[in-house]
């Protein structure tokens, strides 16, 4: 008989099914486990499938008297309760650079489409102002890629491969981590720093309490007016007021965010402007993505029901 597993998060349906063919789903679809499950259900559940970003406090771990581990669909795990799990003896894995470039793709995707003006341009042709010749402000030249400093915040699987990908734009590279590796890129000691030295800000760092809001006025006033953000990280590492306040006052030129800080209701304010670019957390929404991440899925909950520890352990 397989073993049951509780789907925390609400998943596209899809999603699960190469799942379900290994484990009994419980789908909770992303509401209190006890709103859709007597106690009686939950009570010999093992384990448990979560997004990442999904708030996990130890209020709903207990609930779930015989959980022992959970399970993050993707790279991140900022809404686990690490520390509620540790007390509890549950294990917690993730799937550590499954999605790494796919979201590496988007982002520079999110840049090139920001720093070349690609929806005012899209817009200019479809509205027929080009064919009339009619000006357009937003399409004067602009700066390109060659010489282009670009700042990676974060130098984890996913910033790595920002930084090849945009090193091939003969772009100089630099970047800001906790830790500084052994790598062909300018490391800077500072957020800050980086800032002041890049012309695009690229967002790869884990989401936190040290990195809440850090990207604020501050950081966006040293971009300066001539700067571009790009974040595919999670929307709390930015000040979103701030963001707006830059973007209106003009002390940035333009973001591109796929992620924000009340997701699926970012601010109304960024969709006034033409100089952001905005996708719906898709950084991760491919193919060969998702059947990576689905592996160490499989694999950590094999392991785990085997009696062995994790495949891929957050530590």
């Amino acid at each position: 008989m397989p073993e049951k597993v509780l789907i925390y998060s609400k998943f596209p349906k899809a999603l699960m099914v190469r799942i379900g063919q290994r484990f009994e789903l419980l789908d909770a679809a992303g509401k209190p486990p006890l709103e859709v499950f007597a106690k009686e259900e939950l009570s010999s559940v093992r384990a448990m499938i979560t997004a990442g970003g999904t708030q996990l406090p130890g209020s709903v771990m207990d609930t779930l008297p015989s959980l022992r581990a959970i399970i993050c669909y993707g790279t991140g795990y900022d809404g686990v309760d690490l520390v509620a799990a540790k007390e509890r003896n549950i294990a917690v894995g993730n799937s550590p650079g499954a999605n790494a470039a796919s979201v590496a793709d988007l982002a520079v995707t999110l840049m090139l489409a920001a720093t070349r003006r690609i929806l005012p341009a899209d817009e200019f042709v479809r509205n027929g102002n080009w064919a009339a010749g009619k000006p357009s402000p937003l399409l004067r030249a602009l700066s390109g890629n060659p010489g282009r400093r670009i700042g990676v915040y974060g130098m984890g699987e996913i910033g790595r491969k920002i930084a090849g990908r945009v090193a091939a734009f003969e772009t100089e590279v630099g970047y800001f981590s906790r830790t500084r590796y052994d790598l062909p890129y300018r490391y800077f000691e500072s957020l800050e720093a980086l800032s002041e030295w890049c012309g695009v800000l690229m967002i790869a760092v884990r989401a936190g309490a040290e990195t809440h809001r850090v990207v604020d006025a501050n950081i966006l006033q040293k971009l300066g007016s001539e700067g571009y953000v790009v974040n595919i990280s999670r929307g709390s590492v930015i000040d979103e007021a701030a963001l707006i306040a830059a973007l209106q006052n003009n002390t940035i030129a333009g973001a591109g965010l796929d992620v924000f800080e009340k997701e699926p209701h970012p601010p109304g304010a960024l969709t006034a402007f033409p100089n952001v670019v905005l996708t719906p957390h898709i950084g991760g929404h491919t193919q060969d993505a998702h059947a990576a991440m689905q592996d160490c899925v499989v694999a950590n909950l094999d392991a785990f029901f085997a009696g062995q520890p994790l495949a891929y352990p957050v530590r």
